[in-house]
């Protein structure tokens, strides 16, 4: 598999497990909830429900 010996293409996955040990972090400390209502409500008023 010549993908995994070239490393310049390789930097793609660096930033994807990067990005998953952030989302863990930030669901580790709560914020899921708050970023999940803050999505919900700028939805409902684009929209027009709220």
């Amino acid at each position: 598999m010549r993908f995994w010996k070239n490393p310049e293409q390789i930097v793609w996955l660096w930033g994807v497990l990067l990005g998953i040990a952030f989302l863990g972090i930030g669901i580790s400390q709560g914020q899921l909830a708050a970023i999940w209502r803050k999505a919900t409500m700028i939805c409902m008023e684009c929209i027009g429900i709220g």
